[in-house]
């Protein structure tokens, strides 16, 4: 198992140049068997660093480009009337696959993405009068475009907590940048005598590392940690002291569903670390893209100029690890 974490890392790193934290992060979602939600300006690597995983694993994998015209059925697939036979047939639709990429999901109207809700947080889809399990691998990778807001559909919050990480992206450093330059160039001219690159893992050895993870040590007093870590979503000026006192700095905390993601992608944080237990360095580092697609900061917080990271980053640094 070792050896198949480090391969994945390597891979990944290697395919997406000067973000290390997104690759990072994607593996524990995987890992930890929940979907993500990457965010961030066009042009750097989102849709690259979705395909590198799928390629990364002997898989079937899909891109769904998602716009404004789609259908529930182009997703989920629908009953189709076959003339030779007289009656209706299922096909399958492009979330029928392992690893889908949903690309600029914030596109898709709110019946197709009433749809992806269910195939998310059931892993079954429902045409007609059937359901169709989905496979046991299922993983989304969504992506959407903060800055461009004409003619997309924001996500509502049952849909965002159905993701269990949101990663924020942002631009690459200078160093980073001159490396994509060279790297892209290299590509280009070595096209066309490249060969695809082999798959590094089955999706029997993500399952594996998936049961791994859930069977690390977790200590009570981490266990602790992570519920008073909720606990500050939802009730901040408990822990802020005088900072929070007579201010709404939030109007919703996280769901019990994020209890859940924060102990799955510590185990998955832990594992990718080499490690057989759980620490609470492991939830601090998976806290923010976990939580913060599922709080609503106040009117109040906003005006003082705090961001839902900011705030969050206050909360981990005075919630104590017992």
């Amino acid at each position: 198992m070792v050896a198949v974490i480090e391969q994945l890392k390597d891979h990944l790193n290697r395919a997406v140049l000067g973000q290390p934290d997104l690759t990072h992060e994607l593996l524990v979602a995987l890992i930890a068997n929940g979907h993500v939600l990457l965010e961030g300006p066009p042009g750097i690597a989102k849709t690259t660093a979705a395909k590198a995983l799928a390629n990364a694993i002997d898989s079937r994998f899909q891109r769904i480009q998602f716009t404004p015209d789609l259908l529930p059925g182009d997703v989920t697939g629908s009953d189709i009337y076959q003339q030779e036979t007289g009656q209706f047939s299922f096909i399958p639709g492009p979330i029928m696959n392992d690893i889908v990429l949903a690309d600029e999901i914030n596109r898709a109207p709110a019946k197709v993405q009433s749809a992806l809700l269910e195939a998310m947080g059931e892993r079954q889809v429902t045409v007609g009068n059937h359901s169709y399990s989905l496979s046991e691998l299922f993983f989304v990778i969504a992506t959407q475009n903060p800055i461009e807001q004409e003619g997309t559909y924001p996500l509502p919050e049952a849909q965002l907590d159905r993701f269990m990480m949101k990663i924020n992206l942002g631009y690459p450093s200078a160093a980073s940048e001159l490396e994509v330059l060279r790297l892209v160039r290299q590509q280009d001219l070595h096209k066309t005598t490249s060969t695809p690159s082999q798959p590094i893992c089955t999706p029997a050895d993500v399952l594996a590392l998936q049961q791994k993870a859930l069977s690390l040590y977790m200590s009570e007093s981490v266990e602790q940690y992570i519920v008073q870590l909720i606990m500050a979503t939802r009730q901040p000026e408990l822990y802020l002291g005088d900072a929070g006192k007579g201010t709404n700095l939030i109007d919703y905390g996280a769901s019990p569903r994020g209890t859940l993601a924060l102990d799955r992608c510590a185990r998955a944080n832990a594992l990718l670390h080499g490690r057989d237990f759980v620490t609470p360095d492991d939830v601090r580092q998976i806290a923010l893209p976990v939580l913060r697609h599922r709080v609503i900061i106040s009117f109040e917080a906003q005006a003082a100029g705090l961001s839902v990271d900011d705030l969050l980053k206050r909360l981990i640094s005075h919630v104590p690890a017992l």
